[in-house]
């Protein structure tokens, strides 16, 4: 019997599949397995691998580790820390320098806020000045924001 993990990405995939109206067999194709299989791994009966799931995801046009959650590959806790950057990888409106560029901005920010909590937590939870930190091209902004300023 097939566990409800699997279920569930299985029924999200089939809802991904017919948000971008293709059928059974279309994305059977766009991702390169058989149709027979796509069928069994949305009914629940097969447990698909990273492997297939990336495949699905890239012929969806999706964040495969949004996929890695449902089937239980990925935790929840970490799919936070993916969400952006999927967002970002998703959206057709962007070039992928683009996109690499975002990513890594968002990226930058996230660790200078992680160095800054555990400056506050070594300082006995002090605010460390954020004023001079964020500004585009300033002393505290990230390679990536300067290297688009050609600065």
């Amino acid at each position: 019997m097939a566990s409800l993990r699997v279920g569930n990405v299985g029924e999200y995939l089939r809802e991904q599949r017919r948000s971008a109206q293709l059928s059974l067999r279309q994305l059977a194709e766009a991702a390169g397995v058989s149709n027979p299989y796509l069928s069994q791994i949305e009914r629940g009966l097969r447990k698909p691998s990273a492997e297939i799931l990336q495949q699905l995801a890239k012929a969806l046009r999706i964040s495969a580790e949004t996929l890695y959650v449902q089937a239980g590959m990925l935790d929840a806790r970490e799919r936070g820390e993916l969400e952006v950057p999927a967002a970002i990888l998703a959206d057709p409106a962007i070039n992928e320098r683009q996109k690499q560029v975002l990513i890594q901005i968002y990226e930058s920010f996230r660790k200078e806020n992680a160095a800054a909590g555990e400056s506050r937590a070594a300082a006995g939870g002090q605010e460390v000045g954020t004023e001079e930190r964020g500004a585009a091209g300033g002393p505290g902004a990230s390679a990536a924001v300067r290297e688009e300023d050609g600065t």
